[in-house]
């Protein structure tokens, strides 16, 4: 079967590797369960490009980088599915990038069958959104900016629209990624490349800065700095790009002399944030339908990489179809 090798940085290949095997019943815990996943419909995440990119964020491992899939159990040695079930998974350390590999049953869950599945596997990254902003208090009302506006600002704004707020502005360098925010909830959208984003803000909110600022970038191109400088005093900031291990210049003491409040997210919930997330998408309280902007087969993966990390045509959300798909 096929399975991904990062070659060097922003180079991949597939290359033959040996099936998955389920380990013995034996030696698993009681209660316990494996699947052998074979992913048909997966998708591109911002937090897949590090691997692509070769950074030394994490070590790059054959299968690097997906976490995003549905797909079917081939075959099992736990009690919680059976062969030909349809899942959504999310494999260990985003080792996905494979034809069939060995997953917990337990980072499993089933999907919605009254949306088209592109739309159902917007759950995972839907469900990590959803467990952040339960890190903050009530949303009602609230004014909210949203620094950056890939995959996951767009998938914040859906959010915070269902949960109540108030005004949520979305920000971005790209005005292609800004024109599709209003789509996904937003009310006002800035572009900070040749705008001032506080004064802009400013101007939306009455002279007034938001009460609440979420970090939706992460990565080499944290924005935490910005979100300081956007933030309300005794406001708040929600963390949710993953940041590189260490940040330089992080101006603390400009956030401390604000007294604002700090949140970070990580790991969300399978058995609750996920099953939310899907909840959401087959009651059609989202449509994701904007924010699906680009399809590859899997043996144009290097293109699909590629046009995700240059951000051109107006990308956001990159749909990787695998062979299995159309069997």
């Amino acid at each position: 079967m096929l399975a991904s090798h990062l070659v060097a940085p922003g180079k991949i290949e597939l290359i033959e590797v040996p099936e998955p095997e389920l380990s013995p019943v034996s030696s698993l815990k009681s209660g316990q369960g494996e699947i052998i996943f074979q992913p048909e419909t997966t998708c591109l995440c911002g937090s897949d490009l590090p691997y692509f990119n070769g950074s030394d964020e994490w070590e790059i491992e054959i299968g690097h980088s997906l976490h995003e899939m549905i797909g079917t159990v081939t075959e099992t040695n736990g009690q919680r599915w059976k062969a030909g079930d349809r899942v959504l998974a999310v494999p260990v350390m985003q080792q996905g990038l494979c034809e069939r590999f060995v997953l917990d049953e337990s980072r499993t869950i089933p999907i919605a069958t009254n949306i088209p599945e592109e739309h159902a596997l917007m759950a995972q990254p839907l469900g990590t959104a959803l467990f952040a902003l339960k890190k903050l208090p009530n949303l009602l009302d609230k004014t909210v900016a949203v620094v950056g506006q890939g995959p996951m600002g767009q998938l914040m704004n859906a959010a915070l629209s269902n949960m109540g707020a108030r005004q949520i502005i979305g920000i971005d360098l790209l005005e292609s990624r800004l024109q599709v925010s209003p789509r996904m909830g937003a009310t006002a959208t800035i572009c900070n490349r040749n705008t001032d984003p506080v004064e802009a803000l400013r101007e939306i909110l009455n002279g007034d800065l938001p009460d609440i600022v979420i970090e939706a970038v992460g990565h080499a191109d944290q924005q935490l700095n910005l979100c300081i400088d956007l933030c309300r005093a005794e406001g708040k900031i929600l963390v949710f790009g993953v940041p590189p291990e260490t940040i330089d210049q992080v101006r603390w003491r400009d956030l401390l002399f604000k007294n604002i409040t700090v949140h970070t997210s990580i790991n969300p919930d399978f058995n609750r944030d996920f099953p939310l997330a899907m909840q959401w998408l087959s009651e059609g309280r989202i449509d994701v339908t904007p924010i699906i902007t680009h399809r590859f087969p899997l043996s144009e993966i290097q293109q699909a990489f590629e046009l995700f990390r240059d951000r051109r045509e107006g990308v956001i959300k990159v749909i990787v179809e695998f062979p299995s798909l159309h069997r």
